[in-house]
């Protein structure tokens, strides 16, 4: 996976600030249906909020081992917030197209 460029990153960070969460980090913490909800996400968006409902002092530890295990890139992490961001494969279901 390569590393996203600052112009990208920053484009990003502009469109992660208008998402609402789509998925939440709940009790069950990063469980395998967490992960599958999360895959599936990226895959019908590209861009996804994730917000941590629990596990609040742990998000630090828990945002880049989200981008880690679903292959995707951390664009940041604010208050307990997290947006990660994973490009479409085929170019022409890409939602988010960078000059």
């Amino acid at each position: 996976m390569s590393e996203l460029k600052t112009r990208q990153i920053t484009k990003l960070k502009g469109l992660g600030q208008l998402l609402e969460p789509v998925v939440r980090v709940g009790h069950a913490g990063l469980s395998e249906a967490f992960l599958a909800s999360l895959n599936r996400a990226l895959d019908d968006h590209e861009l996804v909020k994730v917000k941590f409902s629990d596990f609040k002092d742990q998000k630090k530890e828990l945002s880049p081992k989200l981008a880690e295990l679903t292959g995707s890139h951390l664009v940041m992490r604010v208050g307990n917030v997290a947006v990660l961001y994973r490009q479409q494969a085929d170019p022409a279901r890409q939602k988010i197209k960078f000059d």
